[in-house]
Order: C-alpha cells, then sequence, then structure tokens
C-alpha cells in the first residue's frame, strides 16, 4: 500500500510564512511528478503547483513569487514554502503523487488526507 502523510497547516497571519511536507510511504517502486492542491471551502479543487522527478517546476499565477516548491526524492518527500500568505491562501491543502507501485508497471494517482491553511488576523 502506498500512504502520503502531510504536515505543516495552521494558522497565521496575513503576510506570515508556512512550510507544508507530505512524504509518501510504503511499496513504492517509482514516483513521478509530486505536486500540492488546495480546495477552499465551496470551491473547486484547484493546482497550486507542481514539480517533476528531475525538478522542472508549474504554478498556479496566484502564487507565482510567493510560494515555492521542491523535493527531496531520497526521502520521498515534497514541500510547500508559502510566503506572503493572504487570507485567500485559506484551505485545505492536498499533497498529490504519481507513483508506480510494486507489481505495477503503470502510474497511478495517489492523495494525501488534507492539511488545513488559514490565514487570518
Amino acid at each position: 500500500q502506498v500512504q502520503l502523510v502531510e504536515s505543516g497547516g495552521g494558522l497565521v497571519q496575513p503576510g506570515g510564512s508556512l512550510r507544508l511536507s507530505c512524504a509518501a510511504s510504503g511499496s513504492i517502486a517509482s514516483i513521478n511528478t509530486m505536486g500540492w492542491y488546495r480546495q477552499a471551502p465551496g470551491k473547486e479543487r484547484e493546482l497550486v503547483a507542481t514539480i517533476t522527478r528531475g525538478g522542472i517546476t508549474n504554478y498556479a499565477d496566484s502564487v507565482k513569487g510567493r510560494f515555492t516548491i521542491s523535493r527531496d526524492n531520497a526521502k520521498r518527500t515534497v514541500y510547500l514554502q508559502m510566503n506572503s500568505l493572504k487570507p485567500e491562501d485559506t484551505a485545505v491543502y492536498y499533497c498529490n503523487a504519481a507513483i508506480v507501485s510494486f507489481g505495477n508497471s503503470w502510474y497511478e494517482d495517489y492523495w494525501g488526507q488534507g492539511t488545513q491553511v488559514t490565514v487570518s488576523s
């Protein structure tokens, strides 16, 4: 079985920073693209940022220049450094990864359980 476990969410004031982490564990043969998505109340889940195994990144326009995605392939972990946070960044943040499990030959999408980020004074 494969699991993605997120950590690092919480309450922060506008202009503050948070760092999210997501570690993949289990019967993993290979991990391709990893990323972060978020879902605010009453809204659809949206892409925040992705990073390929080789380190190519992609960001939503709303977070460019404020958020930085990175990964440690040896630790099977992806990070999201969030700076200059705004109230509109408030959402549940989900980790996502394309993973090949041992015994399979195709990538499957896995999701974490989500971590709440609240930006409020």
